[in-house]
């Protein structure tokens, strides 16, 4: 055992025991119940202020303030009104002359104009402040979600159910319905409501018996339309839960799509998402009715108080109690008052989702408060120094996700400084578990670890992630320049100079790659970095760490991508780098392991063995024996000689070794038989010192005075750690020439740049003896193949557009609704036409009404039978509103209902023609993953609209007017050829608002889109975030972010309420015109009073339809905005690819042959992959495909499983074939049938939050005999993943987290290989099946592969870099630049001395 230091800490407390497996998951369960519950009781309209703060109360004042002035407008002009009124029924009656009616009406209409324009400046500066006050609460929430997220510990992460993939989408959409919510439509209530009370204190000052008895069905009214409501809330809630599981099951699908097409998931994938969008529009269609039902019914009370209203009315007038003027003033404000609320319904649907989405995310932030509580010690210590001494003792710590199931269990480790130490062990080990545990990710469950002898949770959090780099496996790039990436790894990132960078870039051999990029370090690497390689962005990774330079650092798995001599070079690099700093690697592969290197073994979560390696090989048994499997010996004596020298005992006598070979090779890796300074140097941080070496077990010590140390240490000085760095400019003439294969590419593992490598190369040969050539040509091969792939997806030139483009770009409001009858089903047309009758018949209620209305209120100049004709014309407004009522249910509902199915066919077609498109679609960047959720979830919910609601008030506005011109045309055509000579410039003023709104709309939703962005790459990376102590910088970058956006909102709440305030008051001014030149009619006898005040009736009803319209134009310019987007989805060519070329069904596979096949990836036209390929793979056998990184292996097996077609320049049947299965062209194939009959296992294991048994089975149909269970463990045992997961509480039917969260990378391979062989496919395709798994895994993949191959039953094409899956195979060919250059048996091409000889490295290096 290491010695530990006898020294004692403070403990984490735990106050709260960690529950069991099905303790987690129900109390996981039972808090998102509750949250639910939570929603659906809380979700009051003080949800709409949930994020209102002390400084908002000045822009919500001022917005209250304006709003109650400008909804005292309509009731002082229903005062305005009941004086004309009075006018003109004293003019019939006989009592006033027509001069004096002139005069009078003259002075009120001066007063309207007055009213108008306060109006105007009332209701732009009431628009204005309320959408402020919108953009201050969209502010404040992100702020306060970004905020609150960023001081989460990784536990809340972990624990949520959807995954944050799918949480991230949601509260982006529920930050846009609280935003919408809070502006136009709140402002509209406000002033609505304000708008009632004011009419009704105007109608009871003016009758207070008159209003009583007008208004007595009110209060039962009002209490059936709370009852209507409460039944919205609960389907809000439903129907947000619904549109999550789509948004995740969308996310997940797209974010995998080469296992989608490979294993024919579309369909599947289809009829997930297609169930969750149905169940989704279910919920929504019950919000639909409750509000249509609110609609009808507040239209029937509105309409239907005139019955006992006007009855009353009239008895007042012949009694003489009241005049006809008061009557009409007091009628007029009660019918304003339910006008007023019957405006607010139709913003209720917005205002509910925006009261549920402000509870929603409040209950967000309070779980986020609340959380499972553990009490730690808040460190606030900050040391001077930090010398790098690591110690843990009897740790314990099993993750929230799976607390059953301890990933370290009383596990001790000690790292001295200035050292050197290995981790190995297994997959799921807990090896990086251990490096989470240092980060500080999450706390120990019990035990303590202490750096420098303090405890680590008493160190400053900044303070520790700032003196410990973690460089992950996963390297995670952000959205910005290759520079600013390097530049995050200081913390003064702002700071640093593109000169301080380029050490770094040496060190991680990255400096010709940047220099042949167009805007060289200046490059951006896309969204999560999809713009370069995964060993470049491991390679930059390791480049971010060189500049951070703490003094520790911490390596997991991070050169995996790289082949063996990339990962040989870049460790010589970081060794020579990490000279007297700590370094902790944590690997798979003990090739990287040398003698003096301390090491620890873990197994299951336990220290199972420790010490120096020379040590631990001398054990026969034991763990640390496992990984040294016997290796493939070459058949040639010089590599047999290399062998014996390194088994026999050195001596201080030993000469420098010509032919150094490396002591033990890893079992799974592509060994290259050169040893550069590996074996013959005690340490990379120069000899042990004593106080180190005192806690190092005895039998682990090495006498600085012995033989072995003399040797060495000579060694250390004639081949130095910093030697291969000295030289690494100079020309490339001056290195040797290095074999084609070693040439870089695109596709799996990176190899370095050439110059780097050749040096490295040319220093041994020369130790060797050798005499290093001249290569001329290879620096220009080098330079064009390193940066191939990243050049591929450089964003290309662009133009700004110009603004006449960018209209061009959304569809107007025409075209978008012309799509909307093609997309319904025949029974859901029936219902959108009967939508329309039915708003046709309301529409026609209006003019209907104002002519029945114009006729009662003739019945007050009547000198007879004045009561019994009022009774009979409030009957028939009675009749009138039955109608109305009706059809304005029936339109609301059957609209609502076509617009939900018109976006659910919109979506469902748009998620299909999605996942049909060809692989290379996916790699544009207008196509990403975010920009794809987002269309289908937020821009669906937001184009509903323009059906559902827009449209049926445009078709009734437009049918309203129509019908009243024509009836007042032929009632009095000269007072309505008046009122229209105002409609151009009232359609100018409509139409100026609109292109200024629609305008400022995209300007905020893409400012919006930014700060989302933002957002989603800080929390989707939020431990790289951490890691680096980034988030002060990401912080900052979403402030500015959400300020530019609220900037944006503040200008756009400027312009649009200046036209706003104009367009709205329009109508007063309309009136005071109509009035006047009435009364000149009316003064000259040309038109009778009657007819007059029914075109006055019908000209002010329709106005003031065609004015509510005004007030959607901010909403309909951001519906047509998401529409458009969403549509360009939906409209994608639907089965045109070359997928759906073939119709020819297979039932079985025979040869396989490529016949001088070229191919180039569409985003590389310049860069060919294969070039006249010929190579034929016979059925039952086993073929192992090799070659450099880059060499085009894996393009043979995307070509095999129709990812691409074999051909993209010349598609056509009369083109003679280049690849044939079973004697029968490709192209010709049913590429779906040939997919069922080949399995592939890829490189990077993709797997679904689903059961073990659902990710096993995938793209199986559910009757296949394929998914019984027997077979379902059958393939997990033939994948060594059997006993795992029947030791998991759920077995088989466990969940696997979000994109295979609570799973090492080995047992994910491993759990993909189960799901390959588990379909029993006449094909199994392997691309480096063992890249990611241990040496025992690894042998068990490689026995599975063995007993596939002896079945004789099975193909099997294997791609790979390790020796051994090679000698496994019957057949090897090698591939190099496209092109097939050996073929035949393993021992066969090893004796040629060829291209395999040399790609293995026992050619050229072992002559």
């Amino acid at each position: 055992m290491r010695i530990i230091p006898n020294q004692t800490y403070d403990k984490v407390l735990i106050t709260e025991k960690p529950p069991m497996d099905g303790d987690i998951e129900e109390s996981a369960d039972q808090e998102d119940n509750d949250e639910r519950a939570d929603r659906v009781r809380r979700a009051s309209w003080r949800s709409l202020f949930n994020f209102t703060s002390r400084s908002h109360l000045f822009p919500l004042l001022a917005a209250l303030a304006l709003s109650v002035a400008s909804g005292i407008i309509i009731p002082a002009l229903a005062v305005f009104l009941g004086l004309v009124f009075d006018s003109f029924t004293d003019f019939g009656a006989g009592t006033m002359s027509g001069s004096s009616l002139i005069h009078k009406v003259s002075k009120n209409a001066i007063a309207l104009a007055g009213l108008g324009s306060a109006s105007w400046l009332l209701n732009g500066c009431y628009f204005m402040a309320w959408l402020v006050f919108g953009e201050l609460q969209a502010k404040n929430v992100r702020e306060r979600l970004f905020d609150g997220m960023l001081q989460k510990d990784m536990e809340w992460y972990d624990m949520r159910k959807a995954g944050v993939g799918a949480l991230i989408p949601r509260l982006q959409t529920q930050i846009r319905e609280l935003q919408i919510a809070t502006s136009q439509p709140l402002g509209f209530a406000v002033q609505y409501t304000v708008t009632t009370f004011a009419a009704l204190g105007l109608a009871f000052y003016t009758a207070w018996n008159l209003t009583l008895v007008t208004l007595a069905t009110v209060p039962i009214s009002a209490v059936i339309l709370s009852w209507i409501s409460g039944r919205m809330q609960p389907s809000i809630d439903a129907q947000i839960e619904e549109l999550t599981q789509a948004s995740k099951l969308a996310n997940n699908a797209l974010s995998v799509i080469d296992m989608v097409k490979f294993f024919n998931g579309q369909d599947f994938e289809m009829w997930q998402y297609a169930n969750a969008i149905k169940k989704a529009a279910k919920w929504y269609l019950v919000q639909a009715q409750a509000n249509a039902l609110q609609i009808g019914f507040v239209r029937i009370m509105t309409l239907g108080m005139f019955v006992q209203g006007f009855w009353y009315g009239s008895h007042l007038v012949a009694t003489g109690k009241k005049n006809a003027g008061e009557v009409l003033t007091a009628f007029w404000a009660c019918l304003v008052a339910t006008q007023a609320i019957e405006q607010i319904l139709p913003q209720m649907i917005v205002l509910e989702k925006g009261r549920a989405a402000g509870a929603t995310l409040k209950a967000v932030l309070v779980q986020m408060e609340r959380g499972r509580k553990i009490t730690k010690m808040v460190g606030r210590m900050t040391p001077r120094y930090c010398e790098g001494d690591i110690e843990a003792r009897n740790l314990s710590f099993a993750y929230p996700s799976r607390p059953n199931e301890p990933a370290l269990k009383n596990a001790s480790f000690f790292f001295p400084a200035a050292e050197t130490t290995f981790v190995i062990g297994s997959s799921g080990s807990g090896k990086s578990t251990l490096g989470n545990l240092l980060m500080r990710f999450y706390m120990p469950g019990a035990g303590e670890i202490s750096i420098d002898g303090n405890p680590i949770q008493t160190l400053d959090i900044n303070w520790l992630r700032n003196n410990i780099t973690l460089v992950q496996q996963q390297s995670v790039l952000f959205n910005e320049t290759i520079f600013k990436n390097i530049a995050f790894g200081r913390r003064d990132h702002g700071m640093v100079r593109k000169d301080e960078v380029k050490r770094s870039i040496e060190t991680a051999y990255l400096q010709y790659t940047i220099q042949d990029l167009p805007k060289g370090l200046d490059t951006l690497v896309g969204v999560g970095g999809n713009a370069m390689s995964g060993g470049q962005k491991q390679r930059l990774a390791i480049a971010r760490g060189r500049l951070r330079d703490t003094p520790i650092l911490i390596l997991d798995e991070a050169t995996s991508a790289l082949d063996h001599i990339s990962r040989t070079l870049v460790m010589e690099a970081v060794r020579d780098w990490r000279h007297g700093k700590t370094t902790i690697i944590i690997t798979h592969d003990i090739s990287q392991i040398r003698g003096e290197d301390f090491a620890y073994v873990l197994d299951k979560g336990v220290v199972v063995q420790q010490g120096y390696r020379y040590a631990l090989e001398t054990l026969t048994s034991g763990p640390f024996a496992g990984f040294l499997q016997p290796d493939i010996n070459f058949p040639n004596p010089a590599h047999q000689e290399c062998l014996r020298r390194q088994d026999r005992p050195v001596t201080s006598m030993d000469p420098i070794p010509t032919s150094p070979a490396p002591s033990v090779l890893s079992q799974d890796s592509m060994d290259i038989h050169f040893l550069p300074k590996a074996s013959y140097i005690p340490s990379v941080f120069g000899f042990i010192p004593e106080d180190v070496r005192a806690r190092r077990p005895s039998q682990g010590l090495i006498s600085p005075l012995s033989p072995v140390a003399v040797h060495l240490h000579r060694m250390s000085t004639q081949v130095g750690p910093r030697a291969s760095f000295r030289n690494y400019a100079r020309p490339i003439e001056h290195h040797v020439p290095l074999s084609p294969s070693m040439l870089p590419s695109s596709n799996g593992m990176e190899i370095l740049e050439m110059t780097g490598r050749s040096s490295v190369l040319s220093r041994l040969n020369t130790a060797m003896g050798r005499q290093g050539a001249s290569e001329h040509s290879l620096h220009s091969s080098a330079r064009r193949y390193s940066t191939l792939r990243l050049e591929a997806f450089l964003p290309k030139g662009k133009r700004k557009l110009t603004q006449a483009e960018k209209s061009r770009r959304i569809l107007s409001l025409k075209k978008i609704l012309l799509t909307v009858w093609p997309t319904l089903a025949w029974r859901k047309r029936l219902v959108l036409i009967c939508g329309f009758l039915c708003a046709f018949i309301h529409a026609a209620a209006t003019p209907v009404f104002s002519w029945v209305f114009s006729k009662l209120l003739g019945t007050f100049y009547l000198t007879s039978n004045r009561s019994q004709m009022a009774l009979t014309w409030s009957i028939s407004v009675l009749g009138v509103a039955v109608g109305d009522a009706v059809a304005s249910y029936f339109m609301h509902y059957f609209l609502e209902s076509c617009g939900q199915a018109w976006i659910d066919t919109l979506r469902i077609q748009a998620m299909r023609r999605i996942l049909d498109q060809p692989r290379a679609w996916f790699d544009r960047d207008k196509n990403s993953l975010s920009h794809l959720t987002e269309c289908l979830d937020r821009n669906a919910e937001e184009m509903r609209n323009l059906v559902g609601r827009y449209a049926g008030f445009a078709f009734v506005a437009l049918a309203m007017m129509t019908m009243a011109l024509v009836w007042s045309l032929i009632v009095c055509w000269k007072l309505t050829l008046v009122g229209l000579t105002s409609a151009p410039l009232m359609y100018a003023i409509t139409r100026g608002f609109q292109a200024v709104s629609g305008k400022w709309e995209g300007k905020s939703n893409d400012a919006g889109e930014v700060a989302g962005s933002i957002f989603t790459e800080t929390f989707g990376n939020i431990r790289t975030v951490r890691a680096l102590t980034l988030e002060g910088y990401f912080h900052k970058k979403y402030a500015k972010a959400t300020a530019n956006a609220m900037t944006i909102g503040l200008k756009r709440s400027a312009y649009s309420g200046l036209f706003y305030g104009l367009s709205d008051s329009g109508i007063i001014f309309i009136t005071a015109l109509i009035f006047y030149y009435g009364a000149l009619l009316v003064a000259s006898r040309q038109f009778s009073t009657q007819d007059i005040l029914t075109v006055v009736s019908m000209l002010l009803f329709s106005i003031s339809n065609i004015n509510a319209i005004i007030a959607f134009v901010p909403q309909i310019n951001s519906s047509r905005d998401t529409a458009t987007r969403l549509l360009r989805l939906s409209n994608l060519p639907y089965r045109s690819s070359h997928e759906h070329v073939g119709q020819v069904r297979i039932s079985h596979i025979g040869p396989i042959t490529f016949h001088n096949l070229s191919f180039t990836y569409p985003s590389r036209p310049t860069h060919p992959a294969l070039t006249g390929i010929n190579l034929t793979i016979h059925p039952n056998t086993s073929t192992a495909i090799v070659g450099s990184s880059g060499s085009g292996k894996s393009t043979i097996a995307s070509l095999l499983l129709g990812l691409y077609p074999p051909s993209l320049t010349s598609y056509t049947d009369l083109s003679p074939p280049t690849l044939t299965i079973s004697g029968r062209d490709i192209r010709g194939l049913h590429i779906h049938t040939l997919r069922s009959l080949i399995a592939i296992v890829p490189q990077t294991p993709a797997l679904f939050p689903t059961t073990v048994a659902a990710n096993i089975t995938y793209g199986l149909p559910e009757t296949s005999p394929l998914v019984s269970a027997f077979n379902v463990r059958g393939a997990a045992q033939a994948a060594g993943i059997d006993d795992f997961i029947t030791s998991l509480p759920q077995g088989y039917n466990t969940q696997i987290g979000d994109g295979g969260a609570g799973l090492s990378g080995g047992q994910a391979q491993r759990l993909v290989i189960a799901r390959a062989l588990v379909r029993r496919p006449e094909i199994l395709v392997l691309d480096e099946p063992t890249s990611s798994l241990d040496s025992e895994s690894a042998e068990v993949v490689r026995q599975t592969v063995r007993r596939l191959v002896g079945r004789r039953g099975m193909t099997v094409l294997v791609i790979t870099h390790s020796r051994e899956m090679m000698a496994v195979c019957e057949t090897v060919v090698v591939v190099e630049k496209g092109r097939v250059m050996e073929e035949g048996g393993f021992e066969e091409l090893m004796g040629r001395r060829g291209e395999l000889r040399r790609l293995l490295g026992g050619g050229e290096l072992m002559e």
